[in-house]
């Protein structure tokens, strides 16, 4: 029952962020990131408040998403928002140790989106 309900709760994500479109937004990335940050404004504000940050990583555009609270890793996307790795965060705050070198290899930050809600 309890994996019934986590599957309806991803579908009306999915269908929630499908329905947004880019002008809505007006912000410059990828369709899949621009249906990411529509289904975290779906959920309640985050703590920190959500932030999507754009870098070059290994000759490509990354899209990383920083931990939202405690144990809950990062997430680094590639434009396609195929998962590249959790570069921070987690039970050892270290990610899941496939882009240990994201930090100092990442160049020309740009903040996306943050989340202004209260």
């Amino acid at each position: 029952m309890l994996n019934a309900l986590k599957t309806v709760f991803v579908l009306v994500l999915i269908a929630q962020a499908s329905t947004c479109k880019k002008e809505e937004l007006n912000i410059s990335a990828p369709e899949c990131v621009l249906q990411k940050i529509a289904a975290i404004k779906a959920e309640e504000v985050w703590n920190p408040p959500a932030k999507v940050y754009e870098y070059d990583y290994n000759g490509q555009k990354v899209y990383y998403i920083p931990a939202r609270c405690c144990d809950i890793p990062s997430a680094l996307y590639d434009s396609n928002c195929k998962l590249i790795c959790n570069p921070d965060g987690g039970f050892t705050g270290k990610g899941d140790g496939k882009c240990a070198d994201f930090v100092e290899k990442r160049k020309n930050e740009r903040l996306v989106w943050q989340d202004e809600r209260k």
